[in-house]
């Protein structure tokens, strides 16, 4: 009986560390959390500060990955807005402080170097946003008065589909619930294969002209920017394999070269890492996996949209805090 009970306090004891290990040093048991959305389809969740996989994350009252924020400006500086996908956002690989957002933000108070006007990016982002929930999103919450709105995109999102909250609780990757704990996240993780998710696969299938669609919810971004009085960038990072030989398929040098018609039609600005990235010394350290952005990728990319914002602010008024317009009636899509 005594060498059960000590063989049973053993485990408990080891099973507690094994909770306490997997959750402050693998950073288990605590994942952002998202939450379904009937105009973007699903975001993240307010109010959340996580720690995963030593990385902190945190989400304001508004599903941004920042910290509180008004809704509008509070001093009379710079107030950039990000809008984006997992490359804007992230996840959960990157720090709060290393985020782009924060990288852009210290890189434009270094150029603009005036204390008196401090410099403020806000990050509206979650994983696989396409330009209709970002559309979505600055139709629900508005520009937030920000002088400049940069979209950031990757070659993948041109073809992005509809918003749907299909996946909010059914993939593991869009919990809308925290798991019982570290332990029996590790379990799922290690012995649960993911099953796809028909209705999913369904909208993936989304017939017409996908990239026709996006370049509209785009041409709707512009028309919001424009009513409230304030600037659009546009920038966009290509795949990993598009910076190496043989270089982007043919769909994607297509849906590229529509998208800088557009870009010049429109009178937008634009900056298109392409071709940067495919003469980088070490295109492949760029990246962390064949879309998202290594550390030095998002140094490159934080310091070239830093420029073209201050190339953006020539215009003295370009600094002028701007109302956000009334809601457009438009259909999103």
């Amino acid at each position: 009986m005594k060498v059960a009970l000590i063989i049973l306090g053993v485990l408990l004891i080891g099973s507690l560390l094994l909770e306490i290990g997997l959750r402050l040093w693998v950073g288990l048991g605590d994942p952002p959390l998202y939450m379904a959305d009937s105009l973007m389809g699903y975001r993240l969740l307010p109010n959340q500060k996580v720690r995963r996989f030593g990385n902190r994350i945190e989400i304001n009252q508004y599903s941004m990955r920042n910290g509180p924020v008004t809704p509008e400006p509070v001093t009379a500086g710079l107030r950039v807005l990000l809008l984006g996908d997992s490359v804007a956002n992230g996840g959960w690989w990157t720090d709060q402080p290393h985020i782009l957002s924060a990288q852009i933000e210290r890189h434009l108070q270094e150029m603009l170097f005036e204390p008196e006007r401090p410099v403020e990016v806000l990050n509206a982002s979650a994983n696989s946003w396409g330009p209709r929930n970002e559309l979505a999103y600055l139709v629900r919450f508005g520009l937030f008065e920000a002088q400049i709105v940069v979209l950031l995109l990757n070659t993948d999102d041109l073809f992005a589909i509809a918003p749907n909250s299909v996946q909010v609780g059914r993939d593991r990757s869009y919990p809308e619930r925290k798991p019982l704990s570290a332990t029996v996240e590790l379990l799922q993780r290690s012995l649960i294969k993911p099953q796809p998710i028909p209705e999913l696969q369904q909208l993936q299938d989304e017939p017409g002209d996908r990239v026709g669609v996006n370049l509209e919810a785009i041409r709707q971004i512009q028309q919001r920017v424009q009513g409230a009085g304030s600037q659009l960038i546009v920038a966009m990072t290509p795949l990993l394999r598009e910076v190496q030989p043989p270089g982007p398929r043919d769909y994607e040098q297509k849906a590229r070269q529509r998208v800088k018609a557009f870009m010049q039609l429109e009178q937008i600005a634009y900056v298109d890492f392409l071709a940067d990235f495919q003469t980088a010394q070490t295109a492949a350290a760029l990246y962390r996996d064949h879309i998202h952005l290594s550390p030095s990728g998002n140094e490159s990319v934080s310091q070239a949209i830093a420029s073209a914002i201050q190339s953006q602010l020539k215009d003295p008024n370009a600094l002028k805090p701007k109302s956000i317009p009334e809601a457009i009636d438009d259909d999103l899509w």
